[in-house]
């Protein structure tokens, strides 16, 4: 009876006790560690918009596109700075030693200062050592120029009287290495003339030294002409891209001139500082999807004759790579690379 009654007490102590243990925490079973997902970001800042080319040019007309929007996808305002020094090095080189907290990006990532430039000469920063790639958003086609008070009317009719007088062309260019100087180059390589590239501190300082008739020749994107082109200051007379332009249907494509050159233009994406946090990147990649996809947006480019041709992150710094290795396929065939 003893023992009976000592097992009873025994199996109620112990009831209590683990009921005590129950209602304290002690004995549950351990809860799986949460893991906190990434942080949306969510600017409280003005951001900067870095434009490595001065006012006016295709890659600022690009930016004032992207800021006409801008409020309805950011609750910041957009700063849009422009600093074409260094043929848009200085400008890149600004966003590559920014602080990479997402309140500095650069417009015009692509260009010529980024895939063409240093296959040519040194530059103060790796385009993708120091830069991320965050979206593309158009690809702007170049087009072959001459005053309108010129006597040319073709670009055959250019070549043809450079080989009679053995002079050499001269022709107003943008940024060195851009895209509309190595259409001029690669012309030049082409036919067998000598073009002469005079370049500026951006596309619309070409386009003035041009209709002023200060050279023979030169070229520029759509954006930056169209109007000039409507006024009758300029004649267009060669498309540098393998088919003709939307925006200027009407020009003949350097290969339909038998000109065996053509170029893909310049690249217009967007990006970042190195190390630049994933949830940044993710912001504005879908921010400028957004922006690409705006009905106001496309309406502004279409005015401008610039293509939206939004990519996202992934495959724009594909694109970019492989945009890179190309020109310098381009560069060495022109003999303008680093020797």
């Amino acid at each position: 009876m003893f023992r009976k009654k000592s097992w009873q007490v025994l199996m109620v102590t112990v009831s209590v006790l683990g009921m005590v243990m129950l209602a304290s925490g002690c004995g549950k079973a351990p809860e799986a560690k949460k893991t906190a997902g990434p942080t949306e970001f969510k600017p409280d800042k003005p951001i900067t918009m870095m434009v490595p080319g001065a006012a006016g040019g295709s890659t600022d007309l690009l930016a004032r596109a992207v800021e006409k929007v801008w409020s309805k996808y950011c609750p910041q305002p957009l700063q849009i700075v422009n600093k074409g020094g260094g043929g848009g090095v200085e400008g890149a080189t600004f966003v590559a030693r920014a602080k990479p907290d997402g309140y500095t990006i650069a417009m015009g990532y692509g260009s010529g200062h980024d895939i063409v430039m240093p296959h040519i000469s040194k530059v103060e920063y790796n385009p993708f050592k120091d830069l991320d790639p965050v979206a593309r958003l158009s690809i702007h086609s170049v087009v072959v120029l001459v005053p309108a008070n010129s006597p040319y009317n073709s670009i055959k009719d250019i070549v043809d009287e450079a080989k009679k007088t053995g002079k050499p062309v001269t022709a107003a260019v943008g940024l060195k290495a851009g895209a509309v100087d190595l259409v001029m180059r690669g012309i030049g390589a082409s036919t067998g003339v000598t073009i002469t590239p005079i370049p500026h501190a951006g596309g619309s300082q070409a386009i003035t030294t041009l209709v002023g008739s200060q050279t023979v020749m030169g070229g520029g994107h759509p954006a930056e002409v169209i109007s000039q082109l409507k006024a009758g200051r300029l004649k267009a007379i060669g498309i540098a891209t393998p088919d003709r332009d939307p925006s200027l249907p009407n020009v003949p494509t350097l290969k339909e001139q038998g000109i065996n050159f053509y170029t893909w233009g310049s690249v217009k994406g967007i990006a970042v500082p190195k190390n630049t946090p994933k949830e940044v990147v993710t912001y504005y990649e879908g921010l400028f999807k957004k922006v690409a996809e705006d009905p106001d947006f496309k309406k502004t480019m279409q005015e401008m004759g610039q293509p939206v041709q939004y990519q996202g992150a992934e495959e724009f710094g594909k694109f970019v790579k492989q945009a890179h290795d190309d020109y310098g396929v381009l560069v060495k065939q022109l003999g303008l690379d680093k020797k």
